[in-house]
């Protein structure tokens, strides 16, 4: 990739290619978005219902990284300003990152976050943040093994499937 807003030459790991999204990943990544959560690692409310469009107006391509193979999308990873204010500039959010469940236990969870840390060493960040399930411990493990570190929980922020669901602050500083 040649542009400037490209993913630290687009990463990858064995045949895992990180790139950045473009508006024909939409039914692939939406597809992977529909069938990827469950109730320990997302919102079922998200989930359900008759979405049409993975991109939309606050979130378009432009602010995702894609996992492909032999020209499979794998997986994604949204990364964007935390903060739209001058004095949080510096500081991305991790506001979602998921696999295909066809390819879980491949390598792309880690393929994307070695790519998003490139991106935000790229754009001069100094920081970058997520929030995780205390119930989803694969990721849990994931983000540790990749430097992250929890700053808050809090309690109770959610009620899935009749259940109240602690909400982890992780961050890992570059």
């Amino acid at each position: 990739m040649t542009d400037d807003r490209s993913p630290a030459a687009a990463d990858s790991t064995g045949n895992v290619t990180v790139r950045r999204a473009v508006e024909a990943d939409d039914a692939a990544l939406l597809e992977i978005e529909l069938t990827a959560w469950d109730g320990s690692s997302g919102f079922p409310s998200l989930t359900s219902g008759e979405r049409s469009q993975f991109f939309n107006e606050r979130s378009g391509p432009d602010a995702h990284l894609v996992a492909e193979a032999d020209g499979e999308v794998l997986g994604y990873l949204r990364l964007q300003d935390k903060y739209p204010f001058p004095e949080g500039s510096g500081v991305l959010a991790i506001n979602g990152l998921a696999v295909a469940n066809n390819a879980r236990g491949r390598g792309v969870g880690s393929t994307l976050l070695k790519a998003a840390t490139a991106e935000a060493g790229r754009r001069g960040a100094r920081k970058i943040t997520l929030h995780v399930h205390a119930t989803n411990a694969p990721a849990r493990r994931l983000y540790e093994r990749h430097g992250y570190t929890l700053e808050g929980t809090h309690h109770r922020e959610f009620q899935i499937d009749g259940e109240y669901v602690d909400a982890l602050h992780l961050a890992k500083f570059l």
